[in-house]
C-alpha cells in the first residue's frame, strides 16, 4: 500500500464567490478516489481539524476542509477568526451550504477524482453536515455528534443554529452518525427522534451510540477523549465509505 500523501493550504471559492483559506490533502498515487469535505468545528480551522485531513487521504480519498471563518479577515489568527464568529452566533446556514458546495467542487476539479464525495463534521460541523446532505447532491455524509438538529438551542447557548429536521426530506445520500451515550448534545433522545424521522422517511442511515463516551469523543487532544469509541467509530467511518464513495 502506497499511504504517501500532499497536504497544504489552497484557496476556494465558497459562497457568493469568497475566496476561503483551506486545508487539502490527496494521495500520491492515480487511483480513482472519492472525496471527503470536512467541516471543522465551532473552535474552527485547527490543527485538529487538518489531522482529519490528512487522515482521509492517508486512508486514499482527496479531503478538503475550508475555513468557514475566512471572511473574519485575512492574517487574522484561527483563534481571533473564530472568537469573531461565535461572537455573531456561528456561520449563516445558507453561507455554509455554499462554502461546502465550493469545497465539493474544488474536489471534484482535481486530477483522479472519480466524482464522488461525501462530507463529515464533528460537533456543530456535525449539524452542517447533516444540513449540507439535505441541501446538495452528495454521496455520503457523516455526522459525529452534531447537536441541534432536531432541537433548538437553549436560550443561552450563543448561537444562531436552530432546529433543521424539517430538511430531513431532502436527504441526498446516505447517513452515518456517531454519538456519545453519555452526551447532552444532542443527548439520546434527540438522536432516536432523528433515527425515528429518518426511518420514517426511508432514508438510509445507520446510527451507532458508543457507552461511556460523551460529546467530542474522537478529541485526542481533550479529556472527552475515549480511545475504544474513537476507534469503533473510524472503523465504521472507512467501511461506510468504502461502501459509498469507491465507484
Amino acid at each position: 500500500m502506497n499511504d504517501a500523501i500532499w497536504a497544504g493550504t489552497v484557496t476556494v471559492r465558497g459562497h457568493e464567490g469568497a475566496e476561503l483559506e483551506a486545508y487539502l490533502a490527496r494521495p500520491l498515487n492515480d487511483a480513482p478516489r472519492g472525496g471527503m469535505v470536512v467541516i471543522h468545528h465551532m473552535p474552527g480551522y485547527d490543527a485538529a481539524s487538518k489531522e482529519y485531513v490528512r487522515t482521509f487521504a492517508a486512508h486514499g480519498y482527496a479531503a478538503i476542509c475550508p475555513n468557514l471563518y475566512s471572511r473574519e479577515g485575512a492574517g487574522v489568527s484561527p483563534d481571533d477568526q473564530a472568537a469573531a464568529a461565535r461572537a455573531k452566533g456561528g456561520v449563516p446556514d445558507e453561507q455554509l451550504v455554499g462554502d461546502v458546495a465550493g469545497a465539493t467542487a474544488h474536489l471534484n476539479a482535481l486530477d483522479h477524482a472519480n466524482g464522488r464525495v461525501g462530507v463529515i463534521g464533528h460537533c456543530s460541523g456535525g449539524r452542517q453536515a447533516f444540513l449540507a446532505a439535505c441541501s446538495l447532491a452528495l454521496d455520503a455524509a457523516v455526522d459525529c455528534y452534531g447537536a441541534f438538529v432536531v432541537n433548538d438551542p437553549p436560550p443561552e447557548r450563543p448561537t444562531k443554529a436552530r432546529s433543521i429536521v424539517d430538511k430531513a426530506p431532502d436527504l441526498s445520500c446516505p447517513l452515518l452518525g456517531l454519538f456519545g451515550a453519555d452526551d447532552k448534545f444532542p443527548a439520546p433522545d434527540e438522536v432516536a427522534a432523528l433515527d425515528a424521522e429518518l426511518t420514517r422517511l426511508g432514508k438510509d442511515h445507520e446510527f451507532h451510540g458508543y457507552e461511556g463516551a460523551g460529546h467530542a469523543f474522537f478529541a485526542v487532544d481533550r479529556p472527552s477523549y475515549r480511545p475504544a469509541a474513537a476507534k469503533g467509530g473510524w472503523e465504521k467511518i472507512f467501511a461506510f465509505l468504502g461502501r459509498h464513495l469507491n465507484a
